[in-house]
C-alpha cells in the first residue's frame, strides 16, 4: 500500500507525462488514475480537480526545470550565467511535452497570471537573480520582461519549426550581448 505523499507524487509525475503527450482536453481523470495504478477516488481524494491536478503538474515541470537551470547558471557567473540559463529554457522547449503543458495548455487551462505567478518562483525568480548578479539592477525588470518574452516566444516557433534552435539561440545570445554592453544607469 502507498503512503499518500507517494501516491500524491505518482499521480503528478503520471498526470505531467499525460498532459503533456496528450494535451489537457484528452487527458481524462479515469486515465491518469488508470496509467498511476490508483482509483479514481484516490485522484480526487489528493486534488479535487482535473485543473488541480494539472496545476500541481505545471508547478512539478517548472520546479524541474529551475533545478536545470540552477545548475547550468551556478557553474558560471554574470552574463554567462544568464546565457547558461537561457540556454537550458531553450533547450527545455524542445522537449513537445513541456513546451505543451508550459506554453499552451497552462495559459489556456489556468490564465497567463496563475501561470507567470508560478513561473515566477522558479526558472523567473533565477533570471531574474542572475540578471541582478551581472550588475543589473535599475532596469532588472524591464530587462527580465524582453528576456522572457523572447524565450516564451522562442518556444512557440521551436514548436513550429525545431530546425530554428541554432537560430534562437544566436538571437538570445545578441540580446544578452546588447544587454551587457548597456547597461543601465547608475
Amino acid at each position: 500500500m502507498r503512503h499518500a505523499g507517494e501516491t500524491e507524487v505518482s499521480l503528478v509525475l503520471v498526470a505531467a507525462e499525460m498532459f503533456g503527450r496528450d494535451g489537457y482536453a484528452a487527458t481524462s481523470l479515469d486515465g491518469v488514475a488508470a496509467a498511476a495504478g490508483v482509483s479514481r477516488g484516490a485522484v480526487y481524494h489528493h486534488f479535487g480537480t482535473k485543473s488541480a491536478l494539472f496545476r500541481d503538474a505545471l508547478v512539478d515541470q517548472q520546479r524541474r526545470l529551475a533545478e536545470r537551470f540552477a545548475a547550468a547558471s551556478s557553474v558560471r557567473v554574470g552574463w554567462d550565467a544568464v546565457r547558461a540559463g537561457c540556454a537550458v529554457v531553450l533547450d527545455a522547449y524542445l522537449d513537445r511535452s513541456l513546451r505543451r503543458l508550459l506554453l499552451i495548455d497552462g495559459p489556456a487551462v489556468l490564465g497567463w497570471q496563475e501561470v507567470r505567478s508560478i513561473e515566477d518562483g522558479f526558472a523567473g525568480e533565477l533570471l531574474r537573480r542572475g540578471l541582478q548578479r551581472a550588475g543589473d539592477e535599475e532596469d532588472v525588470e524591464a530587462r527580465l520582461a524582453v528576456l522572457r518574452g523572447a524565450l516564451v516566444e522562442a518556444g512557440l516557433l521551436l514548436a513550429r519549426d525545431e530546425d530554428a534552435l541554432p537560430a534562437l539561440t544566436r538571437e538570445i545570445e545578441l540580446l544578452i550581448s546588447m544587454f551587457e554592453r548597456n547597461p543601465t544607469p547608475a
